[in-house]
């Protein structure tokens, strides 16, 4: 059973203007990216459903196609695998033998399919213009300037100690300095592993391809909601402070439950770096640096609604993604990435009662796979992931049928020496257990 959610406003007209005839003539084709044959957006759904179903068949096993847990169900029905940013990224490493992998999910989950897969295989995402909020709200020439200043500064102080609550220690003299940067067998912040590192470059999944280079060449990894735990003890088994981007939320709540407290804890703005005095002290005392940067679905969640549920569901059980803000997860009775979200349902008896703070389309589809629990998802009017949601079967359709012709449509293709950089830090995530 599953209380009935609504969207304050038409998702489909809004996402994707280009599949309605009034709302595609409002819109230069020339600036964007996502358009699409008319043909295709005038189609109608049961003969979209024949023209991918056929297209699948017959490309057979030069075919597979992924599909993230937030599509909507009539994408996921056609994914010979489903799973969150983690699994996906180890399955586009298993089909070395599919000749395509179709990625219905966001560019960044296909740039990583495009960076793990063989060469002789293309990634191909069905509209272009699925991106990320979340990925967006970290650049490379930010996180690059990020860096430098974080260098420059924990070169000064590289010794602080974040114990006993002292002040740091003065910053050194020019001679002083030189000496000590000459003499230390690894300089902070290089591109280098061991102890004597100083910071660890951890970036969440959920970010370009380009920042996945930046870990890998300076000693870092990437991370998903699955793995950051393991992850994060890894990064502090490598070095002294972890810089984590660009989810400020995921990277805060998995930080709490690795033991470090709040007050070793720092945020990056980049839009107003070292705004204070203050600031800078705080990051001179931190265990780990905290990108500013969030999940505008996630953001939705709030205690107020987690206090409406247990009114009015007594005993009811709230689980929540780590994606939420850190209120919002201690209140809760559970929380885990999307796989374990589902894990915790799939195996609970008959009867149980969740309330879910995770992306619509896949609450909505607990709650039809489970109809022996009570599930509904905690924020009432929440709407689908507005950039999953623009993967549209008149999207999939037509990149199908277009391998059918040998023609490669909205190919997903990573530079050469981005690729190389962006794998080390990927293949450092796989090697870990999640």
């Amino acid at each position: 059973m599953a209380i009935i959610t609504e969207c304050a406003e038409s998702q489909e007209e809004r996402i994707l203007p280009l599949l309605s005839p009034q709302t595609r003539a409002r819109h230069d084709l020339s600036k964007r990216s996502d358009v699409i044959p008319p043909f295709y957006a005038a189609m109608d759904g049961e003969e979209l459903d024949r023209r991918i179903a056929t297209a699948r068949a017959q490309l057979g096993e030069r075919l597979v196609i992924l599909g993230h847990h937030y599509q909507r169900d009539e994408i996921i029905r056609y994914a010979d695998y489903r799973g969150d940013s983690f699994k996906l990224a180890q399955l586009a490493a298993a089909r070395p033998q599919a000749d395509y992998i179709v990625f219905c999910g966001v560019h960044f989950m296909a740039e990583s399919a495009d960076i793990l897969s063989a060469s002789h295989q293309k990634v191909i995402l069905p509209n272009p213009a699925a991106g990320c909020s979340m990925a967006d709200m970290a650049n490379i020439a930010e996180v690059e300037e990020c860096w430098q200043t974080l260098t420059d500064l924990l070169l000064q102080y590289p010794e602080t100690d974040r114990t006993n609550g002292e002040k740091p220690m003065q910053p050194l003299t020019p001679r002083e300095l030189e000496y000590s940067t000459m003499s230390m067998p690894r300089r902070l912040g290089e591109s280098t592993l061991g102890e004597e590192a100083a910071i660890i470059p951890v970036t969440y999944m959920n970010s370009a391809a380009n920042l996945k280079a930046f870990c890998g060449r300076n000693g870092g990894v990437v991370c998903t909601s699955s793995n950051a735990p393991a992850v994060m003890k890894w990064a502090f088994s490598q070095g002294k402070r972890v810089l984590f981007f660009p989810d400020e939320h995921l990277g805060r709540n998995t930080a709490l439950k690795y033991g470090i407290p709040e007050e070793h804890m720092a945020v990056w703005n980049p839009k107003n770096p070292l705004a204070s005095d203050e600031e800078e002290e705080a990051l001179q005392q931190a265990s780990i640096i905290l990108w500013k940067g969030y999940c505008t679905t996630h953001m939705r969640f709030n205690l107020q609604q987690i206090q409406k549920a247990r009114a009015d569901y007594p005993g009811i059980k709230i689980l929540v993604h780590p994606e939420c803000r850190r209120e919002v997860v201690a209140a809760a009775d559970l929380y885990g990435s999307t796989e374990y979200i589902i894990q915790q349902i799939e195996q609970a008896p008959a009867g149980s009662q969740w309330g879910v703070a995770t992306e619509i389309n896949l609450v909505h589809r607990l709650a039809k796979e489970h109809p022996e629990q009570f599930i509904f998802c905690l924020d009432p009017i929440v709407c689908p992931c507005s950039t999953m949601y623009r993967i549209h079967p008149a999207y999939l359709a037509w990149v199908l049928e277009g391998l059918l012709k040998d023609e490669v449509i909205n190919q997903v293709s990573v530079d050469g020496e981005i690729a190389r950089w962006a794998r080390v830090a990927l293949e450092r995530m796989l090697s870990l257990a999640a």
